[in-house]
């Protein structure tokens, strides 16, 4: 049986989420009921930077795909926050629209702006991060219990699929009823 290569232990509660850097092979990004983000290095035992996110536990973390200091955040909070780690004191923005805990956030593949998520009261939703007015771009109510997965396709444009506890896994074209 395969050992670990390295344990890293930093956290003080439950880690949700883990996800690699998209550029860097040894950079990975955590989050953690500890309410913190972790940015760490498989060469160093140590965290490289510590993101005090969210006041509630952080459920979900993501690299943006074409700008590598740039990740995502969701939490128990309901709110999604997006960070700089160059510049980790304070998010860039925060994104609001989910009434109970945000459960997934992805960034898409295809376009640096846009993001995904998912949250404990059904809806997914589509965000772009940049828009100058309302972020909010979609929002999709097909699920009928707690939504707790989301994706986007690396290999087709806009193909989205989400997964619930109501046993059930939607695949569609984003700007299409999910039901349809």
């Amino acid at each position: 049986m395969p050992q670990s290569l390295r344990v890293f232990a930093e956290h003080s509660y439950c880690v949700y989420s883990t996800v690699w850097n998209p550029r860097h092979a040894d950079v990975f990004l955590s989050a953690s009921g500890d309410c913190t983000l972790r940015v760490w290095d498989v060469r160093d035992p140590d965290a490289c930077l510590i993101i005090p996110g969210h006041n509630h536990e952080i459920l979900s973390c993501d690299w943006n795909k074409y700008d590598d200091c740039i990740v995502v955040s969701g939490s128990v909070d309901k709110s999604i926050k997006i960070w700089d780690v160059r510049n980790p004191r304070r998010e860039i923005t925060m994104l609001q629209g989910h009434t109970y805990a945000v459960k997934r956030v992805r960034f898409s593949p295809h376009r640096p702006h846009l993001i995904s998520s998912c949250s404990y009261d059904m809806t997914v939703c589509m965000w772009d991060y940049m828009a100058p007015e309302d972020a909010l771009l979609a929002r999709y109510d097909h699920h009928t219990e707690f939504a707790v997965g989301i994706d986007m396709s690396t290999l087709v444009e806009g193909l989205l699929a989400s997964t619930a506890w109501d046993e059930n896994v939607f695949v569609w074209q984003d700007g299409m009823d999910p039901r349809a």
